[in-house]
């Protein structure tokens, strides 16, 4: 099993979720995507606000390496006029359609609104807009997303990532193995074959 766990507020899952599953397809892995908040896991660890911000220095580099990463794959940035910007029902949205062959398009359409786009990931008509684009009901998926029984699966997905000793995103999960961040993505293929020849 290879899990690849995302927040959508998160600067760095923005590049991996846009290359994951071609990169995937050519080690022959299957992806499940795990979306959750990093909000509770930093406020556990007191912290009110992302490192990225608490710490400024880290916070110029972090946007710095991120204009280089993606003008290397070609993706569009635009630095977010909010950072982090809120993102519960799109991740609501992205873990009710767990195992829909449309959950990763999904996935980079919210991604590239927020940081290519500027657009608020926190407002129901962005995401509505997102659905439609994507030839799906929004009313149905919204409505869904907004009830209690997904405001309850997110709260348990997100306390497994605290178990599971998830600090930050992306990362990924090949059994008990964790692998933290865009540029373990590989090693964590790598560590996925070799645990499946085995």
């Amino acid at each position: 099993m290879f899990e690849f766990w995302f927040e959508f507020a998160s600067t760095y899952c923005y590049p991996a979720a846009m290359c994951i599953e071609e990169k995937a397809a050519r080690h022959g892995i299957r992806v499940e995507w795990k979306p959750f908040l990093l909000g509770p896991i930093f406020a556990a660890q007191g912290w009110g606000d992302s490192p990225f911000n608490l710490y400024p220095a880290k916070g110029r580099y972090m946007w710095r390496d991120l204009e280089r990463l993606c003008a290397r794959r070609g993706l569009s940035l635009r630095h977010p006029s909010q950072f982090p910007r809120g993102s519960v029902l799109a991740t609501r949205v992205a873990l009710i359609a767990s195992g829909e062959p449309w959950l990763p398009a999904f996935v980079r359409a919210v991604y590239h609104a927020n940081f290519a786009e500027d657009r608020n990931i926190g407002d129901r008509a962005v995401i509505a807009e997102v659905l439609d684009r994507l030839g799906l009901p929004p009313d149905a998926w919204l409505s869904h997303a907004e009830s209690p029984l997904a405001k309850d699966g997110l709260r348990a997905q997100t306390e497994e990532a605290q178990r599971r000793g998830l600090f930050g995103a992306p990362s990924f999960c090949v059994g008990d193995e964790l692998f933290w961040g865009g540029d373990r993505l590989e090693h964590a293929f790598e560590w996925a074959r070799r645990s499946h020849a085995a």
